[in-house]
């Protein structure tokens, strides 16, 4: 029975996905201050994470309105 659920690690389905995620990811830990790795504390790296869900759910937002800007 094929329910299209992964059995392991997702797999990003948008070549150059993973790419332009790391690269936000670091952008927005600059921003915030935040040194990303295992000496950061999981508040910090969660902010990051955080911050990373919001801004993609704007642009997924601004894109289904017609706004969308790919910065």
């Amino acid at each position: 029975m094929n329910n299209n659920m992964n059995t392991g690690s997702m797999k990003m389905r948008v070549p150059g996905a993973k790419q332009a995620i790391d690269k936000m990811k670091y952008e927005i830990a600059n921003e915030f201050g935040v040194n990303l790795g295992p000496d950061a504390t999981s508040r910090a790296n969660g902010s990051v994470g955080g911050e990373i869900t919001r801004r993609l759910v704007q642009n997924g937002l601004n894109q289904v309105s017609g706004s969308y800007t790919n910065k």
